[in-house]
């Protein structure tokens, strides 16, 4: 398909056929995921690509037994780290440092390492750390005097961060959605679970957590409920 196809195409489908689809065309659909835009290059996601039988009834149950859920062929959930934060800042300051060093003047690289470490040395650290919310209202006041003589992002509490790491998940699961729509299979992305018992399925660690959990399929007649309504496109666009 092309892109716009694979757009058209993709539909929110809540009754899957009986047919069973390639677990690596899945898998290949995530690793194009990664390719998503994400905030700083943190990739502060994890993907759960669910085929085991077992399983896939258990996450039926934390989805609610919604249909999408119970008739999926295979399940796939998005789930949010930011409890490895220092771990991914260290990557990323090892990879920006290859970068001055390979594509930067010798004279330039100095400064330009200087400033990646102050970034994912201090800042970032500084920003994702969490501790009660007590941080956050810090940062928040910080940002606040600070924004008083320079334009300044003041969403940096706790809670913003949070935001920041779903967004980033989110960009990445309709990435995998478009890839999946690109090879003729179909999804629902599902915000509706029980997501202590989905995680307790998993046995994800306290400091994750899910996105969504889309479920995969081929779509069954009446699997997409009724014609595709969007507000009028004047309502929702304005040119500056």
């Amino acid at each position: 398909m092309t892109f716009e196809e694979a757009v058209i195409h993709r539909r929110s489908v809540r009754n899957y056929k009986e047919e069973a689809i390639d677990e690596e065309v899945v898998k290949h659909c995530l690793q194009m995921a990664t390719l998503a835009p994400n905030s700083s290059n943190m990739q502060l996601w994890e993907f759960y690509h669910i085929t085991n039988p077992e399983v896939l009834k258990k996450l039926s149950v934390a989805c609610l037994d919604q249909q999408a859920a119970t008739t999926a062929q295979q399940l796939v959930v998005f789930v949010t780290r930011q409890d490895l934060h220092r771990t991914r800042e260290r990557d990323m300051l090892k990879l920006e440092t290859k970068n001055v060093q390979k594509n930067s003047p010798r004279e330039k690289q100095e400064a330009r390492i200087k400033r990646w470490q102050l970034y994912y040395g201090r800042v970032m650290p500084f920003l994702y750390a969490r501790f009660f919310g007590v941080l956050g209202v810090i940062r928040k006041i910080m940002v606040n005097i600070v924004g008083l003589f320079r334009p300044m992002v003041y969403q940096v509490s706790e809670s913003d961060m949070n935001v920041v790491v779903h967004k980033t998940c989110a960009l990445a699961a309709q990435t995998f959605m478009l890839a999946m729509s690109s090879k003729g299979y179909d999804t629902c992305p599902m915000e509706g679970f029980d997501s202590k018992r989905a995680k307790r399925i998993l046995k994800l660690p306290y400091g994750a957590q899910i996105n969504m959990i889309i479920s995969c399929g081929i779509r069954a007649e009446g699997g997409v409920w009724g014609d595709r309504m969007r507000i009028p496109f004047k309502e929702v666009y304005t040119r500056v």
